[in-house]
């Protein structure tokens, strides 16, 4: 016998609306940092590797401890204020991503529950259908297209 119900916690209506909510304030508080890029703009600028974040944080050490060795020709208030915003999207893409991972754990549980319960019903329905009570063929006929085996495919240079 299968093992089921492996997630038993469900949300309640409050905790899903609440989230519903929290993900709308987000999306919200997000929405003047919003930009779309091409698939080309995101070849184009890519992202940094961690040799170049390594780079990029010895440069804003650099300017944060000794500026007078720094260049003018780059706007370090800009560059601060980049700085910073990287490092706290960061932060807010290694929460959600955090959130992301949980969510679908408890995901494949559910779907895992849901598919052990259906493989029930639909072993139920086979044996109904055999004691010949109404409705259960025709069920049974409905869900096995599911289970459809392709016939296996013989190389025919398989020396059997």
């Amino acid at each position: 016998m299968a093992i089921t119900n492996l997630n038993n916690q469900h949300l309640s209506a409050a905790e899903i609306t609440t989230a519903k909510e929290a993900l709308s304030a987000l999306e919200t508080a997000l929405l003047p940092i919003n930009l779309t890029l091409t698939s080309e703009d995101r070849q184009k600028y890519g992202s940094i590797n961690e040799q170049n974040k390594l780079f990029v944080n010895k440069v804003n050490d650099y300017h944060q401890n000794q500026s007078q060795l720094g260049t003018t020709q780059v706007d370090w208030s800009e560059f601060e204020k980049d700085y910073s915003s990287r490092l706290v999207m960061e932060n807010i893409i290694s929460r959600l991503e955090s959130i992301v991972t949980k969510l679908n754990n408890a995901k494949i549980l559910h779907d895992y529950d849901n598919y052990q319960a259906a493989l029930t019903d639909y072993a139920y329905a086979n044996f109904m259908a055999g004691t010949g009570a109404d409705g259960y063929e025709t069920k049974m006929n409905d869900l096995k297209q599911f289970f459809m085996k392709t016939a296996a495919k013989v190389n025919s240079t398989d020396p059997k």
